[in-house]
């Protein structure tokens, strides 16, 4: 397949989470503009290696994966110095692993059964992770004399969404956490900036017990009528790594169908 630009060709990704949903399409639109790209994954090492190899056969360039425990954000230092194995240099690292299932029990409900361990597991995995995430790739950007960094959020913190307190409450803490990163990394010519999306049709949203609720107001709410859909989100990714957002740091964009607005 054909590489979009040549903008993009000899610099290096790093996004967390990248086998499914909105990872994963960041992963595959960043390869096809001649982005090298490396991702974690949670447990699916087969699932990677399969992206990997589709990525390097399609586009042609180098991809790499390496296994992150998205609750323990230290963990972080080890993943990099694997990274630093592979690749010489480092563009951008968008922060995009969530955490699911058991790890959210007590975070994820009515405001009245929220727990401290679910929400406490919920802030380590989106502000902790990103903290981590972020002050490693700010190490490696500042060699090579700036970067993009870019933390994934959502409308939840924006619009009241049912069962999304916990969600919602640390996306909210996480674009401030972009803000101060922001002021603070100028100075290295790396930007940090966040790109929030409405809800998005991704395995994670069916997760919702309410999933079907969700998704007939969100097609009635958005003067498009219809849900966003992971590929949705890669087009704010790409314009903030890239030159024409060369003055754009400390910013959330919101890419939700006009969802907020109704």
């Amino acid at each position: 397949m054909k590489l979009k630009d040549y903008e993009m060709r000899g610099k290096t990704l790093f996004v967390s989470g990248g086998t499914r949903g909105i990872g994963k399409a960041i992963v595959y639109a960043f390869a096809q503009e001649g982005c090298d790209v490396a991702f974690t994954y949670a447990t699916k090492a087969d699932t990677a290696n399969e992206i990997i190899a589709d990525i390097e056969s399609k586009y042609g360039v180098k991809a790499r994966a390496y296994k992150l425990d998205i609750l323990e954000p230290l963990t972080y230092q080890d993943v990099y110095k694997l990274f630093d194995e592979d690749f010489d240099r480092l563009d951008f690292f968008i922060s995009n692993a969530i955490i699911s299932g058991r790890a959210v029990v007590g975070g994820f409900g009515p405001f009245m059964r929220l727990k401290p361990k679910g929400l406490n597991n919920i802030y380590t995995a989106t502000v902790d992770a990103f903290v981590v995430g972020a002050q490693e790739a700010a190490k490696r950007m500042e060699k090579t004399g700036g970067g993009s960094i870019i933390s994934m959020s959502s409308t939840g913190n924006l619009v009241y969404t049912p069962n999304y307190a916990g969600h919602g409450a640390n996306k909210a803490a996480v674009e401030a956490m972009v803000r101060y990163a922001a002021a603070e990394l100028g100075e290295k010519n790396i930007r940090v900036n966040a790109v929030s999306g409405g809800p998005i049709d991704t395995d994670a949203l069916k997760a919702f017990p309410n999933y079907e609720e969700v998704k007939s107001e969100v097609i009635r709410r958005s003067p498009l009528s219809r849900m966003g859909v992971a590929e949705d989100l890669t087009g704010a990714c790409l314009f903030l790594c890239k030159d024409g957002s060369s003055w754009l740091t400390g910013q959330t964009i919101v890419v939700d169908g006009g969802t907020t607005f109704q």
